[in-house]
C-alpha cells in the first residue's frame, strides 16, 4: 500500500523510481518556474518529468541546482523529441539534455512517441547510452502493445517504463495488463484528464466522502492502481494539495467505480499510430 510520497517502484533493471512525481510541461517562465519548483520540493517531490519538446530542460536544471537538494535524492526523466530521433541525432540530443539539465547521468530517458522512420535506430542509441551509464534506465512513451512487441523482436534491453495517457475516462486497462505481465512500469501523463474528469459525479461523491478534492481522489486512484503519476501545475497551492493524498485509502469498490468510468472516446491526446505513421 502506498503510504507516502517517498514510495517507489522497482523497475525491471532494479532502479527505484518514485511513484509520485512532478510534471513540468508548460513551465517555461523563470519566475513562475522557480515558485513552482520551490513548492514542489517543499511538498516532498523528488521526481521531475521533462522533455526536449517542453523547451524547459535548461530551466529545470538551473532551478534544481539552485535548490541545493542533493543529486542522489532526485529522479529526473526526459524524452527525445520526434524530429531528433535516429541513432546519431538521438546521441547528440541526449548529450544536449545532459548539459541543459546540468547532470552527468539522467535517471530515465523515454522515446516520446513511436517513430516509423527511426523505430530501431533510436532504441539502439538508447541502449548505447544505457551501456555507457549516461542514463540509469531507458523506456518509451505512448507505445501500444504492438509497438512494444515490435521493439521486443530486436531490442537487447527491455523498456523499463511506458508513459502514456491514463486517467479515469481513459484507463488503458488492456495495455496496463500487458505491461504488468511483461514487467514494464506504467506511468500516466495527463493523469487528471486535462481537467475533464474533475467534475465527474462519481469522483465528486467519493471526494466529498473523504473531504478531499476530485484531483486528490484521482491521484490516489492512480497510486493504488500501481501507476506512476506525474501531475503538473504552476499554482503553489495546487502543487501542495496534489501531494496530500496519503491520509486516506480508497476502497476496492471505489477503485472499481472509478475504473468503470472508462470511455471509448476518452482519449485527449494524439493517437500513437497516427503519430507513428507521420514520423
Amino acid at each position: 500500500m502506498v503510504t507516502s510520497i517517498n514510495d517507489t517502484v522497482r523497475l525491471n533493471n532494479g532502479l527505484e523510481m518514485p511513484l509520485h512525481g512532478f510534471g513540468v510541461y508548460l513551465i517555461t517562465d523563470e519566475d513562475k518556474g522557480r515558485a513552482a519548483i520551490r513548492q514542489a520540493l517543499g511538498s516532498g517531490y523528488r521526481a521531475f518529468d521533462t522533455a526536449e519538446f517542453y523547451k524547459n530542460e535548461a530551466l529545470l536544471g538551473t532551478l534544481l541546482k539552485e535548490s541545493e537538494v542533493p543529486r542522489n535524492e532526485l529522479f529526473i526523466t526526459t524524452k527525445i523529441d520526434n524530429p531528433l530521433q535516429g541513432y546519431d541525432s538521438t546521441l547528440r540530443a541526449i548529450e544536449r539534455s545532459l548539459k541543459d539539465l546540468q547532470l552527468e547521468q539522467i535517471d530515465l530517458i523515454l522515446v516520446h512517441w513511436p517513430s516509423r522512420k527511426h523505430f530501431f535506430e533510436t532504441w539502439r542509441a538508447f541502449e548505447k547510452l544505457y551501456d555507457e551509464k549516461l542514463v540509469k534506465a531507458i523506456g518509451v512513451s505512448n507505445f501500444e502493445v504492438h509497438h512494444l512487441e515490435q521493439l521486443a523482436a530486436r531490442a537487447n534491453v527491455k523498456p523499463a517504463v511506458d508513459q502514456m495517457e491514463i486517467h479515469p475516462y481513459f484507463t488503458q486497462s488492456a495495455l496496463r495488463d500487458y505491461l504488468r505481465a511483461n514487467d514494464i512500469a506504467a506511468e500516466a501523463w495527463s493523469p487528471l484528464g486535462r481537467g475533464a474528469v474533475l467534475s465527474d459525479a462519481t469522483i465528486s461523491r467519493i471526494a466529498e466522502k473523504y473531504g478531499k478534492s476530485p484531483a486528490q481522489v484521482i491521484i490516489r486512484w492512480h497510486l493504488q492502481s500501481g501507476t506512476i503519476v506525474i501531475p503538473k501545475s504552476q499554482t503553489p497551492s495546487r502543487i501542495k494539495q496534489n501531494t496530500e493524498v496519503y491520509d486516506f485509502v480508497l476502497t476496492e469498490d471505489e477503485l472499481r467505480e472509478i475504473d468503470a468510468l472508462d470511455r471509448k472516446d476518452g482519449r485527449n491526446g494524439p493517437v500513437p499510430d497516427e503519430v507513428f505513421e507521420e514520423n
